[in-house]
């Protein structure tokens, strides 16, 4: 990718996988679907079920061959978020709530304004957190050794 790409590229994504979106754009102009894939460094996303193209794959070790139905990417341009309320397609801004969480909510004309939650999908970690400790972790009896005394001073580093 050459610098007058990487330029171009969509620093803040409004559109996420497992959001349900409207093609605005295209054969499959008006039909709605899931997203399935965000594909960012190519400003793209893949919708679950639309933009079908045909593939000729050839036969290899392992696998068949033969011409296959694939999902094509859409730019990120020709998609917009359906808003929960109205059923339309809308923008998503920003919004922070009287507690300070941040939340998206649906904007343009004819939108509603409502909340857009965020998919249960991006909740489910892919790759599970570690349980036991690695090589470079601290142990927990070191973590929770006293080395600073406040009433005597003592463990204070000479500066």
């Amino acid at each position: 990718m050459g610098w007058k790409a990487a330029q171009k590229l969509i620093q803040n994504w409004r559109i996420l996988r497992g959001d349900n979106v409207m093609i605005i754009r295209g054969k499959d102009k008006g039909e709605t679907g899931v997203v399935k894939r965000v594909v960012r460094t190519q400003n793209r996303v893949i919708v679950e079920g639309k933009n079908l193209v045909k593939k000729h794959i050839k036969q290899g070790q392992g696998h068949e061959g033969g011409i296959f139905t694939v999902e094509a990417p859409l730019h990120v341009s020709n998609v917009q978020v359906v808003d929960p309320v109205t059923g339309k397609p809308c923008k998503v801004g920003v919004k922070y709530l009287e507690d300070g969480t941040k939340v998206r909510v649906s904007r343009g004309i004819g939108a509603s304004g409502s909340i857009i939650p965020r998919p249960e999908i991006l909740k489910i970690r892919t790759t599970p957190r570690p349980t036991i400790g690695g090589v470079k972790d601290t142990p927990m009896e070191q973590v929770l050794e006293k080395t600073y005394y406040a009433k005597t001073g003592r463990g204070m580093p000479m500066l």
